[in-house]
Parts: structure tokens; C-alpha cells; sequence
């Protein structure tokens, strides 16, 4: 990935000191949603792990601003230090299966959390934080009442991936992206009440 994928920071040994004339440091590891001024370091770090492999990406700019601002609350994005190493963005939809809408829309009313993509900065792969991110994010969803299920569609090779999350397999999808196929996966969150009761939400 570019190194231009998260804001410029400058190291911690040049920046001014604050009012009070002490410097400001920024927390080592931070979770949080992500907002629509996040969008240009989200869309590089997705450009640069989706196009790599497939020549594809899941949401195009105009597409992440969309949903980062329509549904920030359903987005998560991991900071260290102030950059963003890794993000989920997902939307709300209304069907028991996904489509060509899908894609683009949030349904206001839906109680499925489509989880459209999860990409992690190339610096900070092999390390674990996708799955970190993710497991983070369905402990998330949990605290939000309208969500029965999260659901998501990838390539036959990430299967065993989300299976390992406790995703289940739901079957082919009829959309396509150029050459590419992609398999359905579901997570039922509101299957895991006894969870949800004792999470603190």
C-alpha cells in the first residue's frame, strides 16, 4: 500500500507541545467507527489489497463517502498511532438474500448488517487484525437492537477464513464482478443472546 493510505504523521519527537506545554501523544491502538473524512485512506487501503488480487474493488470512492455517511455507525476502523491500519464498512439490507442493490443501498429498515468489505493496510498483514477487526465488530453489532444477522459474500478461497469467525455457508450469489464468483456467508447475532447479555451493551 501507498504510504499515502492514512493522513501524514509527523513522528511523536517533532510535533508541538500542546497549550500546557505538554506534547500530545496519540493512543498505541484505537477503535472506532469511521466517518466520511476517513474515506480517501479507506479507499486506499482497499484499492491496494482488492486490485492487487482481483482487479476489482468492492466500493469505489463515491461509494465508501456513501455509506460513511449514510451508516457510519455499521463501519469500524483500526488506528495505531493515528493511522488507520485496517476497516470493516457495512450498510443495512432488507432481504434474506443479497443482490445487485445490495451493493449500493442501506436499507433504513433492515435488520441484516451487510458487511460489504474488510481490508487491512499490506504493512500489517500476516499479523492477525483481520480476524481481530472482525470479531471486534460482530461483538459490536450485538449491542445494537435492530441487527439479527450480518452477512457478507466472497471468493471460495476466503471460506474457510469466516468459517473460522462462525460464519456459515449459505450458497453461490448471482452477482458477479467481471470474471469473479463469489459464496454467501450469514453470522447470526441474535443467536448469541446469552453473549450479548453478558457483553456490557
Amino acid at each position: 500500500m501507498l504510504v499515502s493510505a492514512a493522513p501524514f504523521m509527523k513522528p511523536l519527537h517533532m510535533r508541538s507541545p500542546g497549550p500546557s506545554g505538554r506534547r500530545h501523544t496519540l493512543p498505541a491502538s484505537e477503535f472506532r467507527s469511521l466517518s466520511p473524512e476517513d474515506a480517501i485512506s479507506v479507499f486506499e487501503i482497499e484499492r491496494e489489497a482488492f486490485i492487487s488480487v482481483s482487479g476489482e474493488c468492492p466500493l469505489h470512492l463515491d461509494e465508501v463517502r456513501h455509506f460513511l455517511t449514510l451508516c457510519p455507525e455499521l463501519s469500524l476502523g483500526w488506528f495505531e498511532e493515528g493511522r488507520l491500519v485496517a476497516f470493516i464498512i457495512g450498510s443495512l439490507w432488507d432481504q434474506e438474500r443479497l443482490n445487485l442493490d445490495a451493493m449500493t443501498l442501506h436499507k433504513t429498515r433492515g435488520t441484516t448488517v451487510h458487511i460489504h468489505v474488510l481490508a487491512v493496510h499490506r504493512t500489517f498483514r500476516q499479523q492477525g487484525k483481520g480476524s481481530i477487526l472482525m470479531w471486534r465488530y460482530l461483538q459490536y453489532l450485538r449491542c445494537l437492537p435492530y441487527v439479527r444477522r450480518a452477512v457478507l459474500m466472497c471468493e471460495d478461497f476466503l471460506v474457510p477464513f469466516y468459517q473460522k469467525l462462525e460464519f456459515k455457508v449459505l450458497g453461490p450469489t448471482d452477482i458477479t464482478v467481471g470474471p469473479l464468483r463469489f459464496i454467501e456467508m450469514s453470522y447470526p447475532v441474535r443467536g448469541h443472546a446469552f453473549m450479548r447479555r453478558n457483553s456490557g451493551c
